[in-house]
């Protein structure tokens, strides 16, 4: 729902770039679509705290962590939303700095885990989202393109918590925690 949201939200908001643009100026204090930004922000930030629940009784490692930080930091950034004061400026700006950072972390944190447990495809899968999710995020803090590395950043770290939920859920990673357990009689 999150990309959806900026994506629509992104194409018919007037005089607005989605490729030079933030996604923060959607929900910006006098943008006409702040509502809807904020409640896509806020509804990102809930399902974050919920996978990080689900991750940490999953996964060995910090990566829970990481995805429950992602979620309060979301929150932080609908809380101050741009074009308030410079001040709230800067506290949205730390908000979305440790976001973006800790949901690549997220991806990243979930690769050595998934390794141990014999998921090679999932840790390598975990490894590149999270590499092209901090590499693009970390480009975003110079040129032009801002709006379109930030989305390109969000989106690869969206895709890994996406479709390691969907993992969790159908209980993709189960199998290697129960071999290593020994064989279930019955």
């Amino acid at each position: 729902m999150f990309v959806a949201s900026w994506a629509l939200l992104g194409a018919v908001k007037a005089r607005y770039s989605p490729i030079h643009d933030p996604i923060s100026d959607l929900a910006a204090v006098h943008a006409s679509t702040r509502v809807y930004m904020t409640a896509a922000f806020v509804v990102f930030a809930i399902g974050l705290t919920f996978y990080a629940r689900a991750l940490r009784s999953t996964l060995d490692g910090p990566a829970w962590i990481a995805a429950l930080t992602t979620g309060v930091a979301t929150l932080g950034v609908a809380a101050f939303p741009l074009d308030h004061s410079s001040t709230i400026d800067s506290v949205h700006g730390i908000f979305a700095g440790v976001g973006y950072a800790t949901l690549a972390a997220t991806a990243l944190l979930s690769a050595r885990p998934l390794l141990r447990l014999g998921r090679t495809a999932w840790a390598a899968a975990a490894a590149i989202a999270g590499g092209v999710s901090a590499i693009a995020l970390a480009l975003t803090l110079g040129g032009s393109f801002h709006g379109l590395l930030q989305r390109s950043g969000l989106t690869a770290g969206d895709i890994w918590v996406v479709t390691s939920a969907v993992a969790i859920r159908r209980r993709s990673w189960d199998e290697t925690r129960e071999l290593r357990a020994g064989p279930v009689s019955g």
